[in-house]
Formats: structure tokens, sequence, C-alpha cells
């Protein structure tokens, strides 16, 4: 038991002072007694002890070296980045309204930033916002200048608010040596109004002008409405397409319109096409299909080999559609890109589809699940010892999720994250930065996953109506107790950095995180500096600097 020193109210929550910090569970700079006794009794020590544990288990690997040195040569041994993904979305590039913001934002990509990954938007409404006008490449929406004349509350009105062209995003990215992941290829919610406008023919839609569905002129109302009003339009769209699904069976749809059912499946592949073709050679990982999970389920026991299907919340889309899109991007994309799929119901249904999917051809390297937290008051409900929030109110929930997504046989990316301050106060920011140290240990901690990525990074850069406090930063570029403690684990606790001594049978040995390394000493024999870049994995150590030191003057060999 803990001595409780004493009880005080911050904003209405009842938190309790202990004489002694649970081991592990506080972020430096931050006050435990934002939390309540109920939360420090589920991520107590013995809690932190087991994500130890694992940690050191499954993040860590063994080097050892032969150097052709003087017994006791000093070896430094600096690891330069992660085999671990830390990522965040880069859709806020250059829209933050000063130069100075941007410059922050880009900062905390690459070394000496938290993130070695970037998810790249490719939402299709947005990258071709007209059928074959495709926004590869930078136009003057995408400057700098352009979002710079915006005050913040105008710029997240903005038609290509978040949704910035990826060309010079991913030039950028690889300029910082920044791993890149495309997010997304096909995803209902984000398939264009005018696909049913340009290639619906006339005489189908007579067919259901009777339900409402929206012809050209709703269409160029959307266009001409702002990022912000995109769900008002939505609702509207969705509301007649779901009517047609009361009325009207897949059959009866597929008959009503034979013409505009077929051409969707052309439409879809040439979508995953264009982008293979412009990116796929650059792009390392992608998220083919999104949160397909509940329209897979439906008809996993009733394959109706129709060339439509009927969603609930997407209206109609291609029959197989979550399929079709992995062969698409299995022939579209360069082999050695990860292929994702991805969604927020992260369970049972999730896992048999995966593998129905790929006993069916598709190509599946990751898994995808998503957890948001938006609702304010639920991070504030954890903070009092909920554990009944989302999947990640208690260590042994996080990791009997993830053991149930590992059965999959695949790597696990937390793809999607957010965790919300419950408010502006300072009391409130720390509560965010404890809650996302100890979910972010409980992650790194398993086995299965592979990598993590934080969602909206700066407050108010998210879309119209998620939660304008869920960032590491505040929203004029001030790092907030999150994104320090983050910064805490990622390039303190979790790098290894050690000076030390060849002995006498010629080797260097240290356990470290398992990544990139940088080995260094000095040459007594040529009075020179020598380094070599290697990557300590579980299965070893590997070699990928090209130049070598002669033969006759010193060496590293990889020995185990």
């Amino acid at each position: 038991m803990r001595n409780l020193l004493c009880s005080v109210a911050i904003g209405g929550l009842s938190v309790c002072l202990f004489a002694d910090a649970p081991k592990h569970g506080v972020p430096a700079g931050c006050d435990p007694s934002v939390m309540s006794e109920a939360y420090w009794a589920i991520w107590n020590d013995d809690a932190q002890a087991k994500i130890d544990a694992d940690i050191e288990a499954n993040r860590k690997a063994d080097g050892v070296f032969v150097v052709d040195a003087p017994d006791g040569t000093v070896v430094t041994v600096e690891q330069l980045d992660h085999e671990f993904r830390f990522g965040a979305h880069i859709f806020n590039f250059n829209q933050l309204g000063k130069t100075v913001y941007n410059d922050a934002y880009k900062a905390s990509y690459g070394r000496g930033g938290l993130f070695n990954q970037a998810t790249v938007a490719f939402y299709w409404m947005d990258y071709e916002p007209e059928p074959g006008k495709l926004r590869a490449h930078a136009s003057y929406e995408d400057s700098e200048s352009y979002w710079n004349a915006l005050s913040p509350e105008a710029a997240q009105l903005e038609r290509f608010w978040r949704r910035p062209a990826p060309g010079p995003v991913i030039d950028f990215l690889k300029y910082k040596d920044v791993r890149v992941h495309g997010h997304i290829l096909i995803w209902g919610t984000s398939k264009p109004y005018w696909i049913y406008d340009w290639y619906c023919p006339e005489n189908e839609k007579r067919n259901l002008d009777a339900l409402g569905i929206p012809r050209h002129a709703d269409y160029a109302q959307r266009e001409r409405a702002g990022a912000g009003e995109h769900f008002g339009f939505q609702k509207p769209w969705c509301a007649a397409w779901t009517a047609l699904n009361d009325k009207m069976s897949e059959e009866e749809i597929a008959a009503a319109m034979p013409v505009f059912t077929r051409e969707m499946r052309r439409i879809f592949k040439k979508r995953v096409d264009e982008i293979g073709h412009d990116f796929g050679s650059v792009v390392d990982s992608w998220d083919v299909v999104n949160e397909s999970c509940q329209d897979w389920t439906r008809y996993r026991k009733a394959r109706t080999n129709l060339p439509v299907w009927k969603t609930a919340r997407y209206g109609i889309m291609p029959g197989d559609y979550p399929l079709h899109a992995l062969m698409d991007a299995k022939a579209a994309m360069k082999p050695t890109a990860d292929l994702c799929i991805n969604d927020w119901y992260v369970g049972e249904d999730l896992r048999r589809q995966i593998s129905q999917l790929e006993s069916e051809g598709a190509k599946i390297d990751v898994v995808g699940c998503q957890m948001h937290i938006f609702d304010t008051n639920a991070c504030m409900r954890l903070a009092q010892g909920a554990t009944n929030v989302n999947w990640v109110g208690t260590p042994m929930a996080i990791r009997e999720k993830l053991d149930t997504m590992e059965k999959t046989g695949k790597p696990l990316h937390v793809s999607e994250v957010t965790i919300a301050a419950p408010g502006i106060t300072e009391a409130d920011r720390q509560i965010q930065a404890i809650l996302t140290r100890n979910i972010y240990r409980a992650w790194f901690a398993h086995r299965a996953v592979k990598g993590i990525t934080w969602w909206n990074t700066v407050d108010g850069g998210g879309v119209y109506g998620e939660p304008l406090v869920s960032g590491l930063f505040t929203r004029d570029m001030q790092k907030k107790p999150a994104y320090l403690a983050l910064d805490e684990l990622i390039n303190r606790e979790w790098k290894t950095r050690e000076r030390l001594k060849v002995d006498r049978m010629g080797t260097v040995s240290f356990r470290g995180f398992r990544g990139k390394y940088r080995l260094s000493w000095e040459c007594h024999k040529c009075a020179k500096t020598h380094s070599r870049v290697v990557w300590l994995t579980g299965e070893g150590v590997k070699e990928t600097s090209s130049a070598r030191p002669s033969a006759n003057c010193c060496s590293v060999v990889h020995n185990r």
C-alpha cells in the first residue's frame, strides 16, 4: 500500500498525492497526483515491472563485434534510429499559418524529432477532386503563402485542409530519411461523389431518382463547400443511399444499374493503378482498405458474387471490394511495400476477415489497429480509474487485445492514436502525458507490434468535429507534456548509447534496442577515426556501410 499524503480537487476530479510514484509510470515533470488512486492501483509497480520485462525481451538484441584494434580501445556505440516505427500523420504539412509553426512541425519528423515514419494523405475525393484531375503534385493551394494568409479558424474550413498534395510531402520525408506510409487507397467514406454522376448512365439514374439519390447539382454544392461542411453534406447523401438499401436488394440494385455497378469495379481499380504508377515505387507501406470489417462480416457467410454490395455506412460499393483492393495493390505497388488492412474494429471478426482474404489470394503484410479516444470525458474517466475505455483501460486489456490480433500471424501497427487531454489546464495536459506514457509503454512491450502512429499532433489540427486538445503541440506549436513524455521514451529511455572497450579477445559486445547504430573508434595504427553503420535486429547484426578500411589497417566483423 502507498502512503496517501493528501487528497485534492483539480477541475472537479478528486486526486491523491502519494509518497512514492509508481515506477516508470510518470513522465519527468509531471505530478502523479493529477491521477486518481484507482488509476495508480491499475498501473502499479507490478504492472510496470511486467511491461519492463517485455520491453527487455521483445525490443532488444545482442551484438558482438570483432574489432581489429588493440585491447582497451574505446568504441562509441550510438543508436541512430529505431527498428520500431514511431509515426504520426503529416496532414498539416505547410498549413499551420506561420513559417515558424511549419518549421517546428517538420522538425518533429526525422532525427532529432519523434517520428521515423509519417502517414501521408491519399484520400480519394481530395486526391482526385474531379475525374482525372489528380493532385499528385503541389499547386498554389498547397503553398505556405496560401495557408499563411488564413486564420486557424478559416484554415480548418478550407477544401484541402489536412489534405496536402502528396508529392512535396514525400520529397520532404525522403530527404529526412523518414519512412513513408500511404493512407488510404480504398475507403467508402472517401469515395468521390462524382463517381455516380459521371459514370452512371442517365437511364439508370432515372431508376433511382424517386429515392432522392443526389445528382450533379448537389455534387457541385459539395465542391463549393469547405472541408468543415463535408460531414453536414454527407448526412443527406448517406441517408439517400440508406433509403436505397432499405428498399432494394443487391439483386434489384444490380438489375437497376447493370452498367454502373460494373463500372464501379473498373473505377476503383483505376484509382489504385494510378497511385501505384505515381507513387508505388517510393511509398514504403500502404493502408490498402480501411474500416471494411463490418461489411466483410456481413457477407462472409453468404457471398452473393454480385458486382455490388450495399453497405450501412458507405452506400453502394463494388462487390468484394476489400479483396479486390488488396489484389489490385499487390499488382500496383513495389514488391517490398507492406500492404495493410486498417480498422477501428479490433477483434475476432477482423482476424477472421484477414484469414479469409488471404485464403482467396490477398497479400496482407501488416494489420492496422486504430485506437481513437475522441471524447475528452473518456480520457478523464481513464484518469479516474475506468477500465472500459476503448481497449486501453488496463495493461491486461491491451495485452489481451493485441494477443487476439497476433493470431493473424501478422505484425501489428497501432495505426491511428488519439489520446486527448481532458481540457486546457496544465493538470489536464499532464493527465494526457501520463496516459500517453503508460499506453505507449504497453504497446511497445508487445512482441507483435511493429509501430505506433499518433494521429493529430497539433491541437486544433484535426478534421472538423474532432477534439481540439488531442495534439502533442499547442496550436502555436509549443510542446505539450505529452510530447515531452514521448521524447523521453523514444530518444532517451529507448535509445542505446555506450562507450565500451575492446576486450582481450578483440571483441566489443552490447545489448541494445533494435535499430540502426554507428560504431566509432580511434585507430592507433593509422591515427584516424573509423566508423561503421550497422543494424541490430532480432536475428543479429548486419553491416550497411559500404566503406571498409584496408585489410592491413583495422576492421569490424560481425561475430554473432
